[in-house]
């Protein structure tokens, strides 16, 4: 089947390069020439486990290419996917400004029957949108269909999300234009659920929409057990084992950043309200995760008062691991936070430090191992739970520290190991580790 893709983000890429190894012919279209000569280069935009070998796979096989040229591609394919960027607007409304321009140059080259698919993110009635100027547009008069199909990917899975998802959902106005859909999907012998457009644009609001209510909620109640002196991990394991609860998404930290729970949930709050509805509960899930950052940094103000001069190892930069994405992630706030108190932050990343550089304060210094981030530190702030942090040499941090203080914002490393190798410790809804008195 020939596919165009529209966008090379991360879900256009992960998209446009798994639709090609299962054997179709993929174009993936984007309006940026120097990014489409890196990745003509074989040089990927993003960070994403097993990408780069995939994309030149396929590339090698001839089964994907790039380009600029979107009538090219529109007019070779019979399915186009439109993958570009949705931002948030200042009032927490989805952009779609972006979207209306792939609709129009569809329009513009659409020269047969052709099945266009919004995979980007975008609330409810967008399909409406999508048609609408795609008909404004057309220069030759064919009829087409608008389907939408969420995805559902994880930065830092996305390859297994896009081949092994837990369901596949497809928006349509009939059965017969699922099945284009449906074909095309069925290599991955997955379940899919077809509905009308409305609803499957809904489906993707309400379900990033109720994962950040759980990490709003479990860290709502980490503050409490800091109060009570209970410990946040063995509530989140008595809550978890209920199978109307789980455990996904029961972790307390720093809450959510990324480009998608953020985005997605201000986004709804605001389709509700142009529709009549005060959606007042997911506007406290968007102000609990709002304090989170601002509570930690409070944490260590407490501890090393005054801030004025301490020199701070930030551990972890990226929104989440296993990703170079910086978009809303909640080292910012927490590095800002630090420097507008008078610290002195020395950082380390396994793979965001490039595009940390671009949106952290220039005051930051970068560091190549988490060793030498500590060096002389009067504390390590975890921020990002990376793998590599899981296993770090504590005994090897504890002694290139100038005082042996730890704050772990995600709740990495157990209080009890931390209170034999001597750190004074302090994490997320659970009592500190204090120095002897």
């Amino acid at each position: 089947m020939n596919i165009c893709v529209v966008g090379t983000g991360y879900v256009g890429l992960v998209t446009g390069a798994v639709f090609a190894d299962l054997g179709n012919e993929v174009v993936c279209v984007d309006n940026q020439a120097d990014k489409v000569a890196e990745l003509r280069a074989g040089r990927m935009p993003i960070y994403e486990p097993g990408l780069e070998e995939m994309v030149a796979r396929n590339v090698a096989d001839g089964r994907l290419s790039f380009s600029t040229d979107l009538a090219d591609g529109v007019r070779r394919s019979v399915i186009v996917f439109i993958t570009v960027g949705t931002p948030p607007k200042s009032d927490g409304q989805t952009d779609l400004t972006a979207v209306g321009e792939v609709a129009r140059g569809i329009g513009e080259a659409m020269e047969r029957y052709t099945v266009v698919v919004n995979k980007s993110t975008v609330p409810v009635g967008t399909g409406d949108f999508v048609r609408d100027v795609i008909e404004r547009h057309q220069k030759t008069r064919v009829p087409f269909d608008v389907v939408s199909n969420p995805e559902f990917l994880r930065e830092g899975s996305a390859i297994e999300d896009t081949l092994r998802p837990d369901r596949i959902v497809i928006g349509a106005p009939t059965q017969q234009v699922a099945m284009s859909l449906l074909e095309l999907y069925a290599p991955l012998e997955r379940p899919m659920i077809i509905v009308d457009v409305p609803s499957a644009e809904m489906i993707k609001y309400a379900s990033n929409a109720f994962l950040s209510a759980k990490i709003s909620f479990i860290n709502a109640i980490a503050n409490i057990c800091e109060l009570a002196g209970a410990d946040v991990t063995q509530v989140m394991k008595g809550m978890g084992l209920d199978p109307r609860i789980g455990p996904a998404f029961l972790s307390a930290g720093l809450g959510f950043g990324g480009s998608c729970f953020p985005k997605d949930t201000d986004s709804l709050v605001a389709t509700a309200a142009t529709l009549g509805y005060d959606f007042a509960m997911l506007r406290a899930v968007v102000d609990v995760n709002r304090e989170r950052a601002g509570h930690f940094v409070e944490t260590m103000e407490k501890a090393l008062n005054p801030m004025d001069g301490r020199v701070i190892a930030v551990l972890g930069l990226a929104f989440k691991p296993n990703t170079d994405d910086m978009r809303d992630a909640k080292s910012i706030e927490v590095v800002s936070g630090l420097l507008a108190a008078g610290a002195v932050v020395r950082a380390y990343d396994p793979v965001a430090t490039a595009n940390a550089r671009r949106v952290l304060p220039g005051a930051v210094e970068y560091c190549d191992s988490p060793y030498d981030a500590a060096t002389g530190a009067d504390a390590v702030a975890l921020v990002t739970e990376w793998n590599e942090f899981k296993f770090l040499n504590l005994e090897r941090l504890r002694a290139v520290m100038r005082r042996p203080l730890v704050f772990d914002g995600r709740n990495l490393w157990e209080p009890e190991r931390m209170r034999r190798l001597g750190f004074e410790y302090h994490s997320v809804g659970r009592k500190p580790v204090l120095p002897p008195s």
